[in-house]
């Protein structure tokens, strides 16, 4: 492999995550693989929250972070600075994460476990990705959704020349 491997610029909007662990759990994975920042929406935990900085483990200083009331407000913005916005929710009009051709700089929309992604948001999103659920729920830890998601991305964009 010639030169530098190609590092992703991707952004994450946190949809109403409810759980503070959660989000710090989150900041930790965004720290790990050099997510730019975390956009916390409406009434997601944000630094500084001590159940966060517990989970975080001290990511929640190394990430960068902007905070939204509205996550459609998030969306345009980030749009208007060049983003493209993929939300990542299981939906009718989603495709398999590892078949999206994703254009970057990127915004990934994750959304509150109970609720999902809200559908106006859904629809102001350039596209909505999944990763498949063969049981019975359809759903995952957020934190775990967003590893899964993350490493997908990074794993073809990143590192992929070295898997051929």
């Amino acid at each position: 492999m010639s030169g530098p491997a190609f590092h992703p610029e991707i952004t994450l909007v946190l949809d109403r995550l409810r759980s503070a662990f959660n989000t710090g759990n989150i900041f930790r994975l965004a720290d790990a693989v050099g997510v730019r920042e975390i956009v916390c929406c409406g009434y997601t935990p944000a630094p500084p929250h001590p159940k966060l900085a517990k989970t975080a483990m001290g990511a929640e200083e190394m990430v960068k972070c902007r905070m939204f009331k509205h996550t459609v407000d998030a969306v345009r913005a980030l749009r208007t600075e060049g983003c493209s916005v993929v939300a990542v929710e299981v939906d009718p009009r989603a495709g398999w994460v590892w078949d999206h051709e994703f254009r970057f700089p990127l915004a990934l929309v994750l959304g509150n476990e109970a609720l999902g992604v809200a559908p106006e948001v859904l629809d102001e999103c350039d596209a909505i990705v999944s990763l498949p659920m063969a049981g019975s729920k359809t759903s995952v830890n957020v934190g775990n959704c967003a590893a899964a998601v993350l490493y997908s991305i990074i794993g073809k964009y990143q590192y992929g020349s070295r898997l051929s």
